[in-house]
């Protein structure tokens, strides 16, 4: 059977015919298959929920505990049939219960990867290369001039610069779900055990990370513009969303540094124009290397690219010999980045 009779686009999302379901579908359907939390792949209103317990959770945190009709729980590497479809899921190392999800049926198998990342990340399971006839790769980041560093690196220049200014607050603006409790457990596998102040936002899914998952992320103190003045902020460390230090919030605090971690600081225009002091490249998403690499790793024949840098990548796979095309999906942004 051709690949497209398996998966193929509609403008609810990723559609599987003989399974009939789809792969984190954008509008509301009556059988959804998600890979990771994040809003722009997870949306509330779905008949049933297939997905790991993590981001069923994470679903129930962020949309309410009514989120759809009916869930059930994947487990990793276990194999479930769908009609005569067979679907695992498989760690996609993107952000806690992120997976990548293989659709097999008629000796032809898709894996479709959600986002991911290669880098270790202590928040949650590492990514595992799948096998495949079929990769579907996200390409937030696929150009060449996007390679990140060892995320180790730009949490030492965090902490270089707050015992540099330890007169100033940093305020690091983070990705509620995944990047802001990465940073935490940076911060402190860095030695770093000091009270760090979190932003109200952040604070349901990071009791989430280490009352139920027990992932330790220290000592988290609010940093609500209800309590405390700026003199109890002097030299700390503060998190939040990005949205959060363009209001009033922000500007409590004394003489803040503004930083922002995310693999778009890479590009020093686009940390100017936010107007980020301390850019700090920290990506939930793989780089040009990790990539390329990941493509070869399944053994692939045929990539389909989506939501990124679609062409650059397609070119690439076409100069090393691989058959690949761009999806032109729509509706996902890149919140995790």
């Amino acid at each position: 059977m051709r690949a497209s009779d398996l998966l193929h686009p509609r403008p609810e999302g990723l559609y599987c015919p003989p399974g009939d379901f789809f792969i984190d579908p954008v509008r509301p359907v009556n059988r959804a298959l998600i890979t990771h939390g994040h809003s722009d792949h997870a949306r509330s209103g779905h008949r049933s929920v297939l997905a790991t317990q993590q981001t069923l959770d994470i679903m129930g945190l962020r949309y309410g505990e009514d989120f759809a009709g009916t869930t059930q729980a994947a487990i990793l590497g276990e194999a479930m049939a769908l009609n005569d479809v067979t679907v695992t899921f498989h760690p996609a190392g993107h952000v806690l219960g992120s997976a990548q999800i293989a659709v097999k049926h008629k000796g032809k198998r898709i894996v479709a990867s959600g986002d991911y990342k290669r880098q270790k990340d202590a928040t949650c399971a590492p990514f595992e290369p799948v096998q495949c006839d079929v990769f579907i790769t996200e390409a937030t980041f696929g150009l060449p001039v996007f390679r990140h560093p060892p995320d180790t690196e730009e949490i030492a220049r965090l902490l270089r610069s707050a015992a540099q200014f330890p007169e100033r607050s940093h305020l690091v603006g983070a990705y509620a779900l995944g990047k802001a409790q990465r940073v935490m457990r940076l911060l402190r596998d860095a030695g770093y055990d000091k009270p760090i102040y979190i932003h109200g936002a952040l604070a349901k899914l990071s009791e989430y990370y280490q009352s139920r998952q027990g992932i330790d992320l220290g000592q988290l103190e609010p940093a609500t513009v209800d309590s405390g003045g700026k003199q109890d902020f002097t030299g700390a460390i503060v998190v939040g969303p990005p949205s959060a230090f363009a209001d009033r919030w922000a500007r409590r605090f004394p003489d803040p540094i503004s930083c922002f971690a995310s693999g778009w600081m890479r590009i020093r225009q686009r940390a100017k124009q936010g107007g980020v002091e301390l850019p700090l490249i920290i990506s939930d998403h793989a780089d040009w290397d990790e990539l390329t690499a990941t493509i070869k790793e399944t053994g692939a024949g045929e990539i389909w690219v989506t939501h990124g840098r679609e062409e650059a990548l397609v070119r690439w796979c076409e100069l090393e010999g691989i058959a690949a095309r761009p999806l032109h999906l729509v509706g996902y942004e890149d919140e995790g980045d």
